[in-house]
């Protein structure tokens, strides 16, 4: 069975990472976080905070997902309003 490429929702705009998410990341997780990302599957948020950005999608607001790698690192990943940037960060970078 072949992988299936998610669809994108939104635009990423520009694609950024803290230092410390890309020391303690790899890139496939980075890159799979971002895929999730953009498909509108926002991890593992809880139930307000994923009809935030679900809300976010329509309205044109801010989208947040948080993932953990393989190893247990919690990691964010933020869409601003207008588009223009996604973060891939650590909590501690917030």
């Amino acid at each position: 069975m072949k992988n299936q490429v998610p669809i994108a929702l939104f635009r990423l705009g520009r694609i950024v990472a803290t230092a410390s998410a890309v020391e303690h990341l790899s890139q496939e997780e980075i890159l799979t976080g971002i895929q999730r990302h953009q498909a509108g599957d926002w991890g593992e948020l809880d139930a307000h905070d994923r009809q935030v950005s679900d809300r976010g999608l329509v309205d044109g607001d801010r989208l947040v997902s948080v993932y953990h790698s393989a190893t247990g690192v919690k990691f964010y990943i933020i869409t601003e309003w207008d588009r223009s940037v996604t973060t891939v960060l650590l909590p501690e970078d917030y």
